[in-house]
């Protein structure tokens, strides 16, 4: 959620930070803003709406003189959107700037502390607290003056901040909440997340919790909040540039979806090696893998969903216990987990504040945790006892597709290991296991190949009002993330429900006309998805059934059919996925949504 920018060095800071906050649209946000040092002050300009406003109102950055500045894309917190909440914040002489991710839990008793020693506010925020926090507690040292207001501030943060008197200087603080530091010969950079300076430098610096960082022009260094100096080592960045460019596609999303095979192909293909399946990074020896008696999902929206799959295709192929909860959830209902239990969490970004928490909570109780990320060198994978990446590459949609499905082939993965360590899962079961994973990227290949037939439908449902999926076990969780993607990027109301409770209660809703996705990938469950839908259809409902291509009767009781290759049942969601994926986008382009940068949502959650 929100994006920060920096750069201080020998060239016009203005436009590469509008360059950087554009990089970083697909976070969420509903205002933006700037403050550039001009030679002689610091001069600030906002926003309301799309960062396009702010661009047209610094003609591009050259009405913005200077070569140090921060910016900010905002997603509004506290306080509704508007210019007057929009960051950068100042302390009143407009002498200090502070642009802010995340949420002061204690702002307002520092708010009314600072209002009797007679500071005035002109915003709704908790970011203007620290900015005259800032004020009260400088005294010409800087970097003492934002350690001692982090010593005093309670809740997540990643700072960009600016001091007029000290203008070879930017300042940036991290708690909770991502922030990266990068360097080239012109410069130094701030930023949320990589793509925003990925054309200036791929050397950049994850900075820790309670860090703080002094950028120059020609330097780095990094503080504790004791004012200690902190040796930090650079990560490279291998992406190529152009993964965060459409190359030519309409939308993010739409590339994204077409990445999926290659995603996929990239997850698996490092980990499969003699016809065997070598995971190094769990860190655990094959009888520390056979001691693990019970496993705990934590993971938020698709992650979660990604984790149901995972639920029944451990518990399948493996016969390991698994409980899958909302992170959100875990992290309040004081979980038991008992002796042999292992922690996995997923997340694209390695951000997610609720999943890192679950984490953390985990961790302390000295649970073995096991990171799922996209996002090499994150939160989660440096705090994780061990991390399997996705190698999805940046994702820039907001709506997730090519890193769910990362997240799929990961749990195979880590299934299909465990099954072959603890001995239940023979040979030659495992070789076809092998053979239908490999398999996967061409198969969604063809299914991709038919998105103009999927296109032609979704017109048809423009103007619908209410959808449904349903499908039983794995088809459930298929059913979850097709209906979040048609909600996410469509704003259409669409509910998924294990099709078994449709009789208790979900029926009563079933009228004429209305849609229902009825996903039906588990042969031993057809006769029963059948059924549901035979219940739906005489209620008056239109049936788009996702199905395997043996699966033939399904013609006689549904309206449309998309029919899928043969896989193993366990790996079904890889490819029931691909055309609720398609249709969801379709429904949206036809609707005229933005699909890149659905209304009210951000790519990275990083606040509760």
């Amino acid at each position: 959620m929100c994006g920060i920018v920096g750069y201080i060095g020998k060239n016009p800071a203005a436009p590469i930070i509008l360059d950087g906050l554009a990089k970083l649209e697909y976070r969420g946000y509903d205002s933006a803003g700037m403050a550039v040092f001009d030679g002689e002050k610091i001069n600030t300009r906002k926003a309301i709406g799309r960062l396009k406003i702010l661009e047209n109102l610094t003609r591009g950055g050259e009405t913005m003189p200077g070569t140090a500045g921060i910016g900010h894309t905002r997603w509004a917190s506290h306080g509704a959107p508007s210019d007057k909440n929009a960051h950068p914040h100042t302390n009143t002489a407009g002498t200090i700037a502070v642009v802010h991710n995340g949420i002061i839990e204690n702002y307002m008793p520092l708010k009314k502390k600072l209002a009797e020693k007679g500071y005035q506010f002109v915003s709704e925020t908790d970011t203007e607290v620290l900015a005259h926090l800032l004020d009260y507690y400088y005294k010409g040292n800087p970097l003492e003056a934002i350690t001692k207001v982090l010593q005093r501030v309670e809740g997540a943060y990643a700072l960009g901040i600016m001091f007029a008197d000290n203008p070879e200087e930017v300042y940036a603080a991290r708690k909770d909440s991502p922030l990266i530091v990068g360097q080239n010969e012109s410069g130094s950079f701030i930023a949320s997340d990589v793509p925003a300076i990925l054309k200036y430098t791929r050397k950049v610096y994850y900075m820790d919790n309670q860090e703080v960082a002094v950028l120059r022009a020609d330097g780095l260094r990094f503080y504790s909040l004791d004012e200690e100096e902190v040796e930090k080592a650079p990560v490279t960045i291998d992406w190529d540039s152009n993964a965060a460019e459409k190359a030519g596609y309409e939308h993010f999303m739409l590339k994204e979806m077409y990445e999926q095979p290659k995603t996929i192909m990239d997850t698996i293909s490092p980990r499969l090696q003699g016809g065997d399946i070598v995971i190094d990074e769990l860190k655990m020896s094959d009888e520390e893998l056979r001691a693990v008696k019970k496993i705990h999902i934590a993971a938020c929206g698709s992650a979660y969903h990604a984790g149901v799959t995972g639920k029944y295709v451990l518990e399948g192929l493996a016969r390991i216990p698994v409980e899958v909860d909302l992170a959100s959830e875990f992290r309040y209902r004081n979980p038991i987990l008992g002796e042999g239990s292992m922690v996995i969490v997923i997340s694209q970004s390695g951000e997610t504040a609720d999943t890192m928490a679950a984490l953390r909570e985990s961790k302390a109780k000295g649970y073995q945790v096991l990171g799922i990320v996209n996002v090499v060198g994150s939160s989660i994978a440096r705090e994780a006892d061990a991390c399997l990446y996705t190698w999805a590459g940046p994702e820039i949609a907001v709506a997730t597709t090519k890193a769910y499905s990362a997240q799929l082939a990961a749990l195979y993965l880590l299934a299909m290991k465990f099954a072959k360590v603890r001995g239940i899962m023979p040979d030659e079961e495992f070789k076809g296991l092998l053979a239908d994973l490999k398999r996967l990227p061409d198969q969604i290949e063809l299914l991709l190949a038919q998105k103009q037939k999927i296109q032609h439908f979704a017109n048809r449902y423009l103007g619908a009002r209410d959808i449904f999926f349903i499908g039983r076990g794995i088809d459930y969780a298929i059913s979850l993330e097709g209906s979040l993607k048609l909600k996410e990027i469509s704003y259409l109301h669409s509910e998924a429900y294990a099709a078994g409770e449709l009789k208790h209660g979900t029926i009563s809703l079933i009228e004429d006309g209305t849609l229902v996705v009825a996903v039906s990938t588990q042969p031993d469950l057809y006769k029963k998805t059948i059924s549901n839908i035979e219940e739906v259809k005489a209620r008056g409902a239109f049936v788009m059934a996702v199905t395997n291509e043996e699966n033939q009767a399904m013609e006689k009781v549904s309206d449309y059919v998309m029919y899928l290759p043969e896989t193993n049942p366990y790996f079904a969601n890889s490819l029931a996925i691909i055309p609720l994926q398609l249709f969801a986008y379709y429904v949206a382009v036809g609707r005229g949504c933005d699909v890149d940068k659905p209304r009210n949502l951000a790519k990275s959650v990083t606040i509760e």
